[in-house]
C-alpha cells in the first residue's frame, strides 16, 4: 500500500491530545465487539488521546483498581477474530443504584477519564445517559466528600457518551444491523444446512428455536435465507387458524417431492393472544395433525458463540472509528449519541431517541399494535418480511394478476455464491405478478443457441443455499450474436430481460443498449443485478458474492494466524481474487487484521515493501 505524505493525517482538524477515552462492554456478549474495542483503542491512540480497557463492564467501573487499565496498540493485537468480549462483561445491580454511579465517577476522576465509548444493549445505553445526566451532580457530591479536590469539578466538568449496540438478536431501533447479529445468523443458517441433510435423508420436518425474545429479526432473516417453510416471531403473530394453514402448506409442499420441512420459531414467538407459541406446540402439532417424523433443535448460547464474520468485524472497526471522531467532537451542550448503520454508512443519532423508539416497540406488541411494531423496528425489518411472505407463499392461481409479459432470467460472469438465491427471488415475484419466467441457460451463449425454458415456482425450491450458478454462467459478450438473440427474443416473445452477474453483465447491457438502435426486441425494460465477489460493479456499494468471498479470506487468514502463532519471523503473503479491483484485499485485510494491503487502485513500489517490512521486524 504507498505510504501517504509524512505530514500528512488522515483526520487533520482532530486531535485527542490531552484527553482520555475508557471503553468497556456491558450486558449480554456479541461477537465483533472485540473488534469494536480494538477500533476505540487504534484509533484513540491514533488522533493523541490516552485510552482506558474498563474490565468487566459497569462493574469494573464501580469496582475501579486494577479493572481500569491503560491499553496500548499491542494490547489489541490478535483480539479481532476472538469472539465474546475479552475485556469482560458483567451485569451490574450495584451500578443502577446513586451509591455505585458515586464510586463509578470517582473511579473515572482518578483517571482523568471525561470520555466513554459503551458498547452494549439499550439497557447498557440508557445506564450510561443517566451516568451522563448526573455527573455534574456526582462531582459536587465527591468534592463534599472530600473524595476529589475542588478544582476537579472544572477540570472534568462533563462526561461525553459514545454508544454501539452490541446484540445479536437485532432489537435496537435506529440502526439497520447491530454488531453481532450477522455472526449470529451465521451460525443459524450453519446448523439449518447441516441439519437439511439428515432432513432428507428420512424426510422429517425440522422445527428450530432461535434466540429473539422480543425481537423476530433472527428468525425472520434466517428463514428468508435457507427459503423455510413457515416462522413464527413475536411482532407478527400468526392469524388465527394458522395451525390449519401452516400444516397445509407443509403437506402441500410434501406432495411437491420435497423431503423435509424447516419451521423456525422465535424464542418470543406469540399468537394474538399474546400467548406463547412454543416448539414443543409446533411438533405436536405437525405429529397429529399429519404424522410427519418431527424433531426439535433448540440453537441456544451456540448462537452467541465463534469467531466474528467479516461483517460483524467491520461493522464494527468502522463504528468505532466514528465513536472516536463523536467524542472527539462533542461538546458540554452536545446530547449523548449512538453509532448506528444506515445503509452502509456509520451514522450517529441521539441516544434516548433511540432509547425511546425501542421501547415502544415492546410497548406497541403489549398492546396488540403488531403493524406498528414492525414499522417501528425499522426498514430493514419490515422489508426483510415483506420479502419472506412474498417468497414463501404462493399465491392460488385465481389470485394471480392476469399479465403477457415474459421475463427473462440468466446469469453471466464468473459464479458467485447468491446468484441461485437472486434467481429464485426473481421467478417468484415474476410469477406472484403474474408473469411468465424464462430461464436461459449458460449466458448470452446459451442465450443465441436457443436454450431458454420456462421455469416454475418449485423449479427454484431450495436454491438459496446453493452456491455457484444452476443455470449455469459465461462470459460471452451479446455483442457478437444480437442479431441471433433478437432473434430468439422475438421467437420467445421475451418483454424484459434480467442480468444477473458481474462485471460482464455490466458492460453486456452497454452493449445490448447500443443495439437498440438496430433491433426493435431490445427496446424492452433490462435490469442487472451485481453478482461477483470482486464487487467491481459500478454504482452498487456491495454485489452479492463480496460477503461470501471476504468471510472465505478471513477464515483462511484466521487459520493462518493459528498456524505463524508458533513461529518467528515468518510472513504470510495472500493473494485474493479481483482483478484491478482491490475491494476484497482492502476489506479483507480490515477483517482480518492484516498488516498491509496492496491493491491496484493505490500503486506501490519496493520502498513501501521495504516500510512494511521495517514494521514487521
Amino acid at each position: 500500500m504507498a505510504q501517504p505524505d509524512s505530514k500528512k493525517i488522515f483526520f487533520e482538524n482532530l486531535s485527542g491530545a490531552g484527553k482520555a477515552i475508557a471503553v468497556l462492554t456491558s450486558g449480554g456478549d456479541a461477537q465483533g465487539m472485540n473488534a469494536a474495542v480494538r477500533a476505540v483503542v487504534r484509533m484513540g491512540l491514533y488522533v493523541g488521546a490516552k485510552v482506558y480497557f474498563i474490565h468487566e463492564g459497569y462493574q469494573g467501573m464501580v469496582d475501579g483498581g486494577e479493572n481500569i487499565k491503560e491499553a496500548t496498540w499491542e494490547s489489541v493485537s490478535s483480539m479481532l477474530q476472538v469472539g465474546g468480549t475479552v475485556i469482560g462483561s458483567a451485569r451490574c445491580k450495584e451500578f443502577r443504584s446513586h451509591e455505585g454511579r458515586l464510586k463509578a465517577a470517582h473511579n473515572l476522576v482518578q483517571h482523568g477519564i471525561t470520555n466513554l465509548c459503551v458498547i452494549g444493549g439499550d439497557g447498557s445505553l440508557t445506564g450510561a445517559n443517566l451516568f451522563r445526566e448526573e455527573w455534574s451532580g456526582l462531582l459536587t457530591e465527591l468534592v463534599e466528600q472530600g473524595s476529589i479536590e475542588a478544582d476537579a469539578v472544572q477540570k472534568y466538568s462533563a462526561l461525553h457518551i459514545v454508544g454501539m449496540v452490541g446484540s445479536i438478536d437485532n432489537d435496537f431501533c435506529g440502526t439497520d444491523m447491530t454488531i453481532g447479529t450477522d455472526s449470529a445468523l451465521h451460525r443459524i443458517i450453519e446448523v439449518v444446512d447441516a441439519i437439511m441433510t439428515t432432513a432428507q435423508s428420512h424426510q422429517r420436518t425440522f422445527v428450530l428455536e432461535v434466540m429473539g425474545r422480543h425481537c423476530g429479526y433472527l428468525a425472520l432473516v434466517s428463514a428468508l435465507a435457507c427459503g423455510a417453510d413457515w416462522v413464527l416471531i413475536p411482532e407478527m403473530p400468526p392469524e388465527d387458524g394458522w395451525e390449519d394453514k401452516m400444516c397445509q402448506k407443509l403437506s402441500a409442499n410434501r406432495a411437491g417431492m420435497k423431503r423435509l420441512n424447516i419451521i423456525i420459531v422465535a424464542e418470543g414467538a406469540i399468537d394474538h393472544k399474546n400467548k406463547p407459541i412454543t416448539t414443543d406446540y409446533v411438533k405436536d402439532l405437525v405429529v397429529k395433525c399429519l404424522g410427519f417424523d418431527t424433531r426439535v433443535t433448540i440453537l441456544g448460547h451456540v448462537q452467541r458463540g465463534g469467531t466474528p464474520s467479516a461483517f460483524d468485524r467491520i461493522l464494527a472497526s468502522r463504528m468505532g472509528v466514528e465513536a472516536v471522531l463523536a467524542l472527539l467532537e462533542t461538546t458540554a451542550n452536545t446530547p449523548a449519541c449512538v453509532v448506528s448503520l444506515c445503509g452502509n454508512q456509520s451514522v450517529r443519532l441521539p441516544l434516548m431517541e433511540c432509547v425511546q423508539m425501542t421501547q415502544e416497540v415492546q410497548k406497541a406488541m403489549d398492546e396488540k399494535r403488531f403493524e406498528e411494531a414492525v414499522k417501528l423496528r425499522g426498514r430493514s425489518f419490515e422489508n426483510n418480511l415483506k420479502t419472506y411472505k412474498l417468497l414463501a407463499h404462493r399465491k392460488p392461481e385465481s389470485e394471480l394478476p392476469t399479465s403477457n409479459f415474459n421475463v427473462a432470467v440468466l446469469n453471466v460472469g464468473a459464479p458467485a455464491a447468491g446468484m441461485n438465491a437472486a434467481v429464485r427471488s426473481a421467478v417468484r415475484v415474476g410469477i406472484s405478478e403474474g408473469h411468465k419466467m424464462f430461464a436461459v441457460s449458460d449466458g448470452f451463449e446459451g442465450f443465441y443457441k436457443g436454450q431458454i425454458k420456462e421455469i416454475k415456482w418449485a423449479d427454484v425450491g431450495g436454491w438459496t443455499g446453493q452456491g455457484g450458478s444452476l443455470l449455469g454462467t459465461k462470459r460471452t459478450l451479446p455483442a457478437k450474436y444480437v442479431d441471433k438473440i433478437a432473434e430468439q427474443m422475438r421467437e420467445n416473445n421475451i418483454n424484459a430481460l434480467l442480468i444477473i452477474g458481474g462485471f460482464e453483465a455490466f458492460l453486456s447491457l452497454l452493449e445490448l443498449l447500443t443495439a437498440r438502435g438496430k433491433y426493435d426486441e431490445f427496446c424492452v425494460p433490462m435490469v442487472m443485478v451485481p453478482a461477483t465477489v470482486s464487487n467491481n460493479v459500478p454504482g452498487s456499494d456491495l454485489s452479492i458474492g463480496a460477503d461470501t468471498a471476504l468471510n472465505a479470506i478471513t477464515t483462511t487468514c484466521d487459520r493462518i494466524k493459528q498456524s505463524a502463532s508458533g513461529t518467528k519471523r515468518r510472513v504470510f503473503i495472500i493473494e485474493t481474487m479481483g482483478g484491478y479491483c482491490g475491494y476484497l484485499a482492502s476489506v479483507g485485510g480490515l477483517a482480518a487484521g492484516a498488516d498491509a494491503a496492496y491493491i491496484y487502485e493505490e500503486p506501490f513500489d519496493i520502498r513501501d515493501l521495504q516500510v512494511t517490512r521495517t514494521l514487521l521486524f
